[in-house]
């Protein structure tokens, strides 16, 4: 790690596993905000509203004054709501691509969403932000800036230290919490790494190290 790398004190009123969720889920979506030039009064809707990037996409878009949507399955449809989405859709009984609303910014944090999905869902001007998406989406990219108002913002985000120093700030003000679904020791990393890929995982999956007195 070099000395300017992506390090933070751990907020007191956050355990450690919290403080190590802290670092993955909030910084990419904070990333990716900062590239859509999120602004406050706008609508947010986030589909993957339960996983780790999305639970933290909800309570940062929250944060910064838009109106949130959250999108999620039934089972978690009272997490996303208790994070801070004013709205929540169930994609086991409504396709929000289908419901005639549309947003200045879509997250999809789980690839099911891309631009030829949701562009009627997109207000002119509006942002996908693609933090998960194929090569065939990725390679449109160009095309819909040319031949569109709308635009897809993708790539691999940027962690930065003061990103990482600005979630812990809002962690210890009581304003962005972490959600952790299990918790696995390192011997049994490749079963988390199993459960992981059920793609059915509430927040994040956290691995603990313990050591011997």
């Amino acid at each position: 790690m070099p000395e300017d790398g992506a390090m933070a004190l751990k907020p007191a009123n956050l355990t450690y596993e919290e403080a190590a969720a802290l670092s993955f889920g909030g910084t990419t979506a904070l990333d990716f905000f900062r590239r859509g030039k999120l602004q406050s009064g706008e609508k947010v809707l986030v589909n993957g509203a339960s996983g780790g990037v999305g639970t933290a996409a909800v309570q940062l878009a929250k944060h910064f004054g838009a109106d949130v949507t959250g999108v999620c399955s039934t089972a978690n449809v009272e997490l996303v709501r208790s994070l801070g989405a004013s709205h929540v859709i169930d994609y086991t009984k409504e396709d929000f691509t289908q419901n005639g609303e549309t947003y200045d910014v879509i997250v999809d944090a789980v690839g099911t969403a891309p631009f030829s999905r949701s562009k009627a869902s997109l207000k002119e001007r509006g942002r996908l932000l693609m933090v998960l998406g194929g090569l065939p989406d990725m390679l449109r990219i160009p095309w819909v800036s040319m031949t569109s108002s709308k635009k897809v913002i993708a790539g691999p985000a940027t962690g930065r230290a003061e990103d990482l120093r600005f979630l812990a700030g809002l962690a210890e003000a009581g304003e962005f919490k972490p959600v952790i679904d299990r918790r696995y020791p390192f011997e049994q990393i490749a079963e988390a790494h199993r459960y992981v890929d059920t793609g059915h995982k509430k927040g994040n999956v956290i691995i603990t190290l313990e050591h011997d007195d």
